[in-house]
């Protein structure tokens, strides 16, 4: 009980660190852009990022909890360069790297738009087989699975409603809104006749094509266009304290913090997913029960089961583990890039997102393989 006071103590602190850190950088790179540049915003997102890989590094490496503590000053630090640096005549270096920087997020937009989607997919496809894993537990749970996923289909399609009229507001968007509704109809019957798919899964497919019409619906308005003209930080603090107040109370940007939450939960859930796939043919369980390093890797249960599948799933568990620890970086990228689309990108994007998910669904049902040793054929209804 002695150890267990400061233990608990410590615990508390550093998790107040890393929810600060969280918070610090969910306010600093939006207000940096409202009330500087856009040069100034890409500037600070690339200090950031270079920041989180060196913290990064640095938990691999050595892995203690200090460091959570310790890079605390680093964001208001690094927000204070910005300001200073952006407050007279900028080096032209910097105004490249941060131009760069910019573009680079830019270029990146396909692989985060196929990483969403494809990790959406996953997730769904795994609370698919969770279900049909119950549903052999008994009938009570048949039936409480069947009503999530009625009540999950009437919700996306109550949320596609309330949503068409800002949503499609061209020829366009209201063509593409009914191609996706019955691509994805046409699908969840194509899988329930192959039966290949389930009503989990669907279902959650469902809600994914109305989270991102909902999403096409906002506009962009809640970030303030640049300042026109610097000024230095010190002779004007009272203005950026009143602005940063007003900012916080009013102007932080809705949709985008619900654009990065649900993109970074579903690329979390998504990392852990992945180290379960392949792992089923030596044990019933799921998952990385003794963390990352407590993978077996031994004998298979069946000397049917190839050894290059269980290495395999290693790697995919070391490379989850990688992404886990360099998470801040990603966290720091996935927000800079969606702060820096304006809303036209954005809705073009989302239904890029919306097909190339189908698309990919699509090809999983055709393709996937009855063989009873597939890994798959657990994910998918016997």
């Amino acid at each position: 009980m002695v150890v267990s006071g400061p233990r608990l103590l410590w615990s508390a602190i550093s998790s107040t660190a890393r929810l600060s850190t969280v918070l610090q950088i969910l306010i600093f790179l939006p207000l940096t852009l409202s009330t500087l540049s856009t040069s100034a915003f890409l500037l600070l997102s690339l200090l950031l990022l270079i920041h989180s890989f060196i913290h990064g590094t640095l938990v691999l490496l050595w892995g203690s909890p200090a460091l959570s503590l310790m890079q605390v000053p680093m964001h208001p630090f690094l927000l204070l360069v910005c300001f200073n640096v952006f407050s007279e005549r900028v080096h032209p270096l910097l105004l490249s790297a941060a131009t760069w920087w910019g573009r680079l997020l830019r270029w990146s937009s396909p692989g985060f738009i196929v990483m969403e989607g494809l990790s959406s997919l996953l997730i769904v496809q795994k609370l698919g087989q969770v279900g049909k894993e119950l549903v052999s537990e008994g009938e009570g749970y048949q039936f409480g699975l069947l009503v999530a996923a009625a009540a999950a289909y009437v919700t996306s399609a109550w949320w596609i409603v309330v949503t068409y009229p800002v949503a499609a507001t061209s020829p366009l968007s209201s063509t593409l809104l009914g191609v996706a509704l019955t691509t994805l109809t046409f699908l969840t019957l194509i899988g329930f006749v192959l039966r290949r798919t389930n009503v989990i899964e669907s279902s959650g497919l469902a809600l994914f094509v109305a989270y991102n019409v909902w999403q096409c619906g906002f506009e962009q308005s809640s970030v303030s266009g640049p300042a026109s003209s610097y000024a230095p930080l010190l002779s004007n603090i009272m203005p950026h304290m009143q602005t940063l107040i007003n900012f916080v109370s009013n102007t932080l940007p809705k949709p985008v913090i619900v654009a990065l939450t649900y993109r970074l939960v579903v690329l979390h859930f998504a990392s852990q997913i992945l180290p379960t796939i392949g792992a089923d043919s030596w044990e019933d369980e799921s998952g990385v029960v003794d963390g990352w390093e407590g993978r077996p890797v031994s004998q298979p249960r069946t000397s049917s089961y190839p050894t290059t599948s269980l290495n395999d799933s290693v790697q995919t568990s070391k490379l989850a583990h990688f992404l886990l620890t360099y998470r801040q970086a990603i966290f720091v990228t996935v927000y800079s890039h969606l702060l820096l689309l304006d809303h036209p990108a954005q809705v073009w994007w989302r239904w890029m997102n919306i097909f190339i998910t189908l698309v990919i669904w699509s090809i999983e049902l055709l393709v996937s393989s009855d063989d009873g040793d597939s890994v798959t054929t657990k994910w998918k209804v016997d």
